[in-house]
């Protein structure tokens, strides 16, 4: 008789629990929802005396680092950069063997995803300049960036029956969108380089791709050489969660010296239960928190021109974005989407790309600093994010509940469907 698999132990179910796409998602809402209590009840100081404390050095000996931070600092450069970092391996797994593999394939969700960057981002610059505050035209990118672990984890619960080339569509678009929200941040949003931590940060890359590739790579040297290239980073002024991006495409995509599995496939299961069970929550929980009672209250944030103008960008603008894009795209060219996959489909992908929480927060935070657009913009993502969220899961159940044909993407012969979200093939793959 063969023994049975040895039962997991409790880290084991937790990291499992902690790495699914509907435990990111709750752990997201839920950290910005005890944010907003927090910031907004009579203990709201005790808030803001928490985010502003500042831990960390300020030189190492005689040499400056400058990392005396707050906590809400170390949140959004220290702990983010843990999540651009598996961004940067999920990408280089979808460029090399995934999804972004075969351009032909992946053409319609990449120049979607681009219409969708764009189109948010007119759409805010209109608005902002129609009410009168182009003094706020700096924050044109913050409805330009999609979630995936909210909009993914969104589509696993609504989207059962669903094609899951509905997911890898959505997924392809979440991830082409983040590269750009990256090039986004590293060009427009920094103000100053020092060519000199630039070129130590680069060099510290070059040596986690060294040893990366090696076929004993080793955490204890991999870990400081991280440590060392973000710190340089931060300190170069380029924004530090750039960084983890750059490591991130260093992990080989291909299987190496005779190893089942993919070390970008292994890195990123070992750290997404980090990244979406504590990074996210905690960046989330720190940059949520905006005090509607102070200054001349709520009526005065909410009626800024820019949250209606982010609000309109990630409502309007990234579903007119997606839906054009790809219409066009599909009609005038001989792309086509892929098996099971029609245009209706893109009507609840286009609310979930609306869907901006982390990077918009991010870029927010760096657009505005503690300017006087901060607390309306976070306000503004956090509510056009649950109402886009609430949008795509109901159109979501209508999609599912329409009869099908059996050439959705209408190319002309019939569609190869055989999984569907929500099956027990698609729970394993999550």
């Amino acid at each position: 008789m063969i023994p049975n698999a040895a039962a997991p132990t409790r880290i084991q179910r937790l990291r499992a629990w902690a790495a699914r796409e509907t435990t990111g998602g709750a752990l997201l809402i839920g950290a910005a929802f005890l944010a907003l209590l927090w910031a907004n009840s009579p203990w709201r100081e005790t808030y803001q005396a928490l985010s502003e404390t500042v831990i960390g050095p300020a030189a190492l000996g005689p040499l400056p680092v400058h990392l005396d931070l707050s906590l809400s600092t170390w949140a959004a450069d220290g702990l983010l950069a843990i999540f651009f970092f598996v961004v940067g391996v999920e990408l280089k797994q979808e460029f090399v063997a995934g999804s972004l593999r075969n351009p032909k394939e992946a053409g319609v969700p990449m120049i979607a995803a681009v219409g969708g960057m764009a189109v948010p981002a007119l759409v805010y610059v209109g608005v902002v300049l129609a009410l009168g505050d182009p003094s706020a035209l700096h924050g044109w990118a913050i409805p330009s960036a999609t979630d995936i672990a909210f909009a993914v984890g969104v589509l696993a619960i609504f989207g059962r029956g669903l094609p899951i080339a509905i997911r890898t569509f959505l997924l392809t678009l979440a991830v082409v969108d983040d590269l750009l929200a990256i090039v986004v941040i590293a060009i427009f949003y920094t103000s100053e380089i020092h060519w000199l931590s630039l070129l130590g940060t680069l060099a510290c890359v070059a040596l986690f791709l060294w040893h990366v590739r090696s076929r004993k790579p080793r955490w204890f040297v991999l870990l400081p050489l991280a440590v060392v290239a973000w710190a340089l980073m931060h300190a170069s002024g380029v924004h530090a969660t750039i960084a983890g991006v750059l490591l991130g495409f260093t992990v080989p995509a291909l299987a190496l010296h005779g190893e089942a599995k993919s070390r970008t496939t292994q890195y990123e299961h070992r750290l997404k239960p980090l990244s979406s069970g504590i990074a996210l929550p905690v960046f989330a929980f720190f940059a949520a928190g905006v005090s509607l009672l102070d200054g001349d209250g709520p009526g005065a944030v909410i009626g800024q021109p820019v949250v209606a103008a982010i609000a309109a960008g990630l409502i309007l603008g990234k579903l007119i974005g997606v839906l054009g894009t790809t219409a066009l795209l599909t009609r005038l060219t001989p792309l086509r989407l892929p098996d099971g996959i029609g245009v209706r489909d893109l009507l609840p992908v286009g609310f979930l790309a609306g869907i901006g929480f982390t990077v918009s927060l991010l870029i927010s935070e760096l657009s505005f600093g503690d300017s006087e657009h901060t607390d309306g913009a976070k306000i503004a993502i956090l509510g056009a994010s649950v109402l886009a969220a609430i949008l795509g899961a109901i159109s979501l159940r209508w999609d599912a509940r329409r009869a099908r044909s059996s050439d959705m993407n209408l190319d002309g012969r019939a569609d190869e469907v055989h999984e569907y979200i929500g099956d027990a093939k698609d729970r394993e793959s999550s």
